[in-house]
């Protein structure tokens, strides 16, 4: 399974560790993936996302429904 967050898109991020000699290491930045289940009440059904802390903040304020809805109008399909 890929570790990109299904709402928003983000996904790791490749940069370096930089010592104090100044020698560069590749590394990769991961985001903050949590997985998390959500109560869809038009549907009486549970799913299962996995999502950055950004994300789920983004669900409590405007709610699973109305994200769900706007992830529909850009083609995503999720139940």
């Amino acid at each position: 399974m890929a570790r990109e967050c299904v709402i928003t898109g983000k996904k790791p991020r490749v940069g370096n560790n930089v010592s104090h000699a100044n020698n560069k290491t590749k590394r990769r930045f991961d985001i903050n993936l949590q997985t998390k289940k959500f109560y869809i009440p038009e549907t009486g059904e549970w799913i299962t996302l996995r999502l950055t802390a950004r994300a789920i903040k983004t669900i409590s304020k405007k709610g699973i429904s109305e994200v769900l809805k706007d992830l529909k109008k850009k083609g995503y399909e999720l139940i």
